[in-house]
C-alpha cells in the first residue's frame, strides 16, 4: 500500500497553521481582554494540562478499537466546536471552561495522527520528518500572515481564523485511508512493561522537563516582545524564523540520523536550548533574538523528531497510540502545564531574565538526566535503526 504522501502532509499543514494562529497570538488577545500575566499563565495550563489526561483517554480507546482515523476526525470536529464557544465567552470562567473543553479534544488528534503516520510510513519511518516539514510549513503562513492581519485590523478576528483552520483540519482527515493492518508481532502484552524500562522513564522525564523550558516561551514570548517595542508583524517573524530554522533541519533530518544516534541528538538538542532560553532572557537585542530563534530547530525540531522515533522504538505497533500519548502527557501536558504555572505566577515577580534562566537551567538538568538514564546505541546511527 502507496503512503499517502499528501493527504498525511495536510493534516500537518493546518494544525500547525491553527497553533501558528493560536500560540503566537492568543494571549495577546487575552492581555485585550484585560487579563493579568497569572490569569493568563492559568489559562495556558488548563489547555496544556488537559494533555495529561486526553491523550491517554483517546489513545487507550485508539489501541483498544484500532479506530485511530475515525477518532481523530471525531476530535477535530468537537475541537472547533468547542472553540467556537470564545466567540461569546468574556469573563475568565467562561474562558476557562472553553479552553478545557477545546483542550480536551484538540490535545487528543495529535498523538493519534502521529501514530497513524507511523502504520502508513512502516519501515520508512526515516520519511517522517518530510511528511512533518509541511507542519511547519503551515505555522510560517499562519504566523506570518496573521502577524500583518493584526497590524491592521482588531485581534478579536483571531477566533474566527482559528476556528476556519480547524475544520480544514477536520475536512482533511476525511479524504486519508486507514493504514493497512498491523503484522502479526512480539510485543509485550502490557503498556507497564515498557514503562518498567529505566531508560523510558528517563526518556519521559526528559521530554517534561524540555517542554516545561519552553513553558515561559509559548505563553510569554509575544508579550515580551511587545513590551520590547515589536510590532505584530515583527512578533509574527521572529516566531517564523524558528520555523523556517525547523524546515531546513526536517529536510536534512535524515542525513543527520545516518551520521548521529537518537540519545545523541537528544543531548545536543538539550543543550541547544539552554542556550536559546540564556539568549532571550539576558541579550534580548534583536540578533540575539534570530539567532535564539534558529535555535528552534534544535529545542523544538530534533528533540521532536528524536522523541517520535524513540516512542516507536520503545513502544512499537502494539502500543503505539499509547506511547505517543504518553510522550504526549509528560511532555507538553506536565511539563507544559507546570511551565506555563511558573511563568505565569513569577512572570512580574521575577521578570523575564530568570524565568528563562530557570528554564535553560531545567533543560541542562534534563541533559544530564539523559547523559546517565538514557541507553547508549554503541555506535549504531539512529537512520539503521529506523530501516
Amino acid at each position: 500500500m502507496s503512503v499517502p504522501y499528501w493527504r498525511l502532509s495536510g493534516f500537518y499543514l493546518f494544525y500547525f497553521a491553527t497553533l501558528g494562529g493560536f500560540l503566537p497570538y492568543w494571549n495577546l488577545y487575552l492581555k485585550h481582554l484585560g487579563l493579568d500575566a497569572a490569569q493568563i499563565g492559568n489559562l495556558s495550563a488548563v489547555l496544556v494540562g488537559s494533555r495529561i489526561i486526553a491523550p491517554n483517554f483517546w489513545g487507550w480507546i485508539a489501541d483498544r478499537t484500532g479506530k485511530n482515523l475515525r477518532l481523530i476526525r471525531l476530535t477535530l470536529f468537537f475541537s472547533a466546536a468547542a472553540f467556537s464557544g470564545f466567540l461569546a465567552a468574556r469573563g475568565y470562567v467562561e474562558l476557562a471552561l472553553c479552553t478545557f473543553g477545546f483542550g480536551v479534544f484538540w490535545n487528543a488528534s495529535l498523538p493519534l495522527f502521529e501514530a497513524v503516520t507511523l502504520a502508513h510510513l512502516r519501515d520508512d519511518a526515516h520519511r517522517y520528518s518530510r511528511i512533518r516539514l509541511w507542519g511547519s510549513v503551515g505555522f510560517i503562513v499562519a504566523v506570518q500572515g496573521l502577524g500583518w492581519w493584526f497590524d491592521r485590523q482588531p485581534i478579536e478576528q483571531l477566533r474566527l481564523f482559528v476556528v476556519t483552520l480547524l475544520l480544514l483540519n477536520w475536512i482533511v482527515t476525511l479524504m486519508l485511508p486507514n493504514p493497512a493492518p498491523r503484522r502479526p508481532h512480539r510485543e509485550p502484552s502490557r503498556v507497564l512493561s515498557v514503562l518498567k524500562r529505566p531508560e523510558v522513564l528517563a526518556f519521559l522525564v526528559v521530554s517534561m522537563l524540555l517542554q516545561a523550558a519552553h513553558g515561559p516561551y509559548y505563553v510569554f514570548y509575544s508579550i515580551y516582545l511587545q513590551q520590547l517595542g515589536y510590532s505584530a508583524a515583527a512578533t509574527g517573524s521572529l516566531w517564523a524564523a524558528g520555523v523556517c530554522a525547523e524546515i531546513v533541519l526536517f529536510i536534512f533530518m535524515r542525513s543527520l540520523l545516518g551520521l548521529l544516534s537518537l540519545r545523541s541528538i537528544l543531548l545536543w538538542s538539550l543543550l541547544l536550548a539552554a542556550v536559546r532560553w540564556l539568549l532571550i532572557g539576558w541579550l534580548a537585542q534583536t540578533a540575539f533574538l534570530v539567532l535564539a530563534q534558529l535555535l528552534h530547530a534544535a529545542s523544538f525540531g530534533a528533540a521532536h523528531i528524536a522523541a517520535i522515533h524513540l516512542v516507536q522504538r520503545h513502544f512499537g505497533e502494539r502500543h503505539q497510540s499509547k506511547g505517543q500519548a504518553l510522550y504526549s502527557s509528560f511532555s507538553f501536558g506536565l511539563g507544559g502545564m507546570g511551565g506555563s504555572l511558573f511563568s505565569g505566577y513569577y512572570w512580574d515577580v521575577l521578570g523575564p531574565r530568570t524565568i528563562f534562566g530557570a528554564a535553560a537551567l531545567a533543560c541542562f538538568l534534563a541533559y544530564l538526566i539523559a547523559c546517565f538514564g538514557l541507553a547508549r546505541d554503541h555506535g549504531e546511527k539512529a537512520a539503521a535503526r529506523l530501516k
